[in-house]
């Protein structure tokens, strides 16, 4: 049987994918490629180094559901959908099943193997993604970076422009902003992995995910029309996507969506910045300034005098990772990165200059403002 293999590579760090499935390799060559080096090597010459296998099997799945139920095993949730946990100390694997996903995974941590068993090619595709993922971040990590939760932009110099805020402060808004209307690179959307460097200053890589945009923010940057055009055409967005966004986007309703207090949106694949909306994607930078924002609908773009420093809940965590535990032992840490390497980031972010903003419905008037505020920093 042909296998496919796709090596991903970001500072250091290395995982390779293999599937017989094409369509599997592919999925995690689409997703990371933008953001990350992600390059096809022949399946043979993957003998060595962290390796996530995916094959698209009903039995192979069968056999290792029966396995983790067979055997005491615990209950957790993992991406938002329960998951099944059965671990031999003395091999050291962890067997698991989700049963609602219909996927199964087998990790040998010690290894650096994990393997992921699926019915669904879309699935066992998005669920490799993810976990070669949280393999390289366990390798970033304890290379000495460090996860903070913000949202990034890139100038031609490399500067980097983070924004910080907890959820609705308007990060997304703030790095779109910039991106679309003032010249800037996109790095992130929610999250970067920041490390210091030997010139005192915090080198800055993108943290890879689908970016979760509101039909309202859509509208207002401009996009909606692309995106309805898009979907009409057959193409398609990131299928965690809630179907009540495509439907709406389809219909051409840009009203925004609730469910539950929680605003329904639009997941857009990272290649989908500068293929439909000519959004460039940065690969790497250097922090150069801070910005927390605060989005009030007539507000006109300005500074605001607001006591606004970086803090360690603005770092992801153990604590604070609640979609993607560390279940499998990829990380061997905090999934923020180790407490020093924290200290050490906030202390250095700590010298750059620091922007607290409120900003307006406006887009183009924010860009502009904000473009004024931060080109020239550091």
């Amino acid at each position: 049987m042909t296998a496919h293999a796709v090596r991903l590579e970001s500072a250091g760090a290395s995982v390779t994918v293999v599937s017989s499935e094409r369509a599997v390799t592919d999925w995690s060559a689409r997703y990371f490629g933008p953001w990350w080096k992600a390059a096809e090597v022949p399946s043979e010459s993957v003998c060595t180094g962290a390796v996530v296998t995916a094959a698209v099997d009903t039995s192979q799945y069968d056999d290792v559901s029966f396995a983790v139920t067979q055997a005491p095993h615990t209950s957790t949730e993992y991406a938002r959908a329960q998951l099944l946990l059965a671990r031999d100390v003395s091999a050291g694997t962890v067997r698991a099943t989700s049963p609602k996903q219909a996927l199964a995974y087998r990790s040998e941590p010690g290894a650096g193997r994990l393997d992921v068993f699926g019915c669904q090619t879309e699935d066992v595709a998005t669920a490799t993604a993810r976990l070669a993922r949280e393999m390289m971040r366990g390798q970033l990590l304890r290379d000495g970076w460090a996860v903070l939760h913000a949202s990034a932009v890139v100038d031609e110099n490399g500067r980097t422009v983070l924004t910080l805020g907890s959820k609705g402060a308007g990060k997304t808004t703030t790095a779109l902003a910039l991106a679309a209307g003032g010249g800037y690179g996109l790095l992130a959307n929610d999250r970067v992995f920041v490390r210091p460097n030997d010139r005192g200053g915090v080198d800055v890589l993108p943290w890879p995910s689908a970016a979760a945009l509101g039909l309202g923010l859509l509208k207002a940057l401009g996009w909606f029309a692309e995106v309805r055009e898009r979907l009409e055409a057959g193409e398609s967005l990131h299928p965690t996507q809630d179907g009540r966004v495509t439907e709406a986007i389809r219909t051409g309703d840009s009203t925004p969506m609730w469910d539950g207090g929680k605003e329904l949106k639009a997941q857009v694949f990272p290649d989908q910045f500068p293929e439909w909306f000519g959004v460039p994607l940065a690969t790497e930078g250097e922090a150069a300034a801070l910005v927390f924002p605060r989005i009030d609908r007539e507000a006109v773009p300005a500074v605001e005098e607001r006591d606004r420093s970086l803090s360690d809940r603005d770092f992801m965590s153990g604590a604070t990772e609640d979609r993607y535990p560390d279940v499998f032992g990829l990380l061997g840490m905090d999934g923020g990165g180790a407490v020093g390497a924290r200290r050490e980031v906030a202390r250095l972010l700590a010298e750059l200059p620091h922007h607290s903003v409120v900003l307006g419905h406006d887009l183009a008037e924010n860009a502009h403002f904000l473009s004024g505020l931060t080109k020239g920093c550091g």
